[in-house]
C-alpha cells in the first residue's frame, strides 16, 4: 500500500522550504512510512532551485528505509498529481525519484 504525505505551505525561496520541510514535516513522513510499503511525499510546485533539494530528500529518505518505497512528486495540478500517485503505486521498482507534474516548475534560465 502506498501513502500519501501533502505539503502545501512551504516558503517560496529553496533554502527556506528545505529547511521549514525537515523542522516540519520530516518525522512525519518517516511515521507515515512505518506504516505503508511506500510513501509519496506531495510537494507544491516551486521553481527550478529547488529540485536539489528535492531530489537529495526523496533519494535520501529511499535509500535509509529501503526496502520501503520513497518518491516526492511536485507540482499544482491536481490531475496530473493523482496520475502521477497512481503511476507509482503501481510500480513497484521506482523509487527515490522527484517528479516534477506540471508546466509550474520553471527552468533554470542559465540553461
Amino acid at each position: 500500500m502506498q501513502g500519501e504525505l501533502r505539503v502545501d505551505d512551504l516558503p517560496g525561496e529553496a533554502l527556506a522550504a528545505a529547511r521549514a520541510f525537515h523542522a516540519d514535516w520530516i518525522e512525519r513522513a518517516e511515521a507515515e512510512l512505518g506504516q505503508v510499503e511506500a510513501l509519496a511525499i506531495v510537494l507544491p510546485a516551486a521553481s527550478y532551485d529547488h529540485r536539489d533539494w528535492r531530489r537529495a530528500l526523496a533519494r535520501d529518505m529511499a535509500r535509509a528505509h529501503a526496502p520501503k518505497r520513497v518518491n516526492v512528486v511536485g507540482g499544482s495540478d491536481s490531475a496530473r498529481v493523482a496520475a502521477t500517485l497512481a503511476y507509482l503505486a503501481g510500480a513497484p521498482g521506482v523509487t527515490g525519484q522527484y517528479l516534477e507534474t506540471d508546466g509550474q516548475e520553471r527552468s533554470d534560465p542559465a540553461e
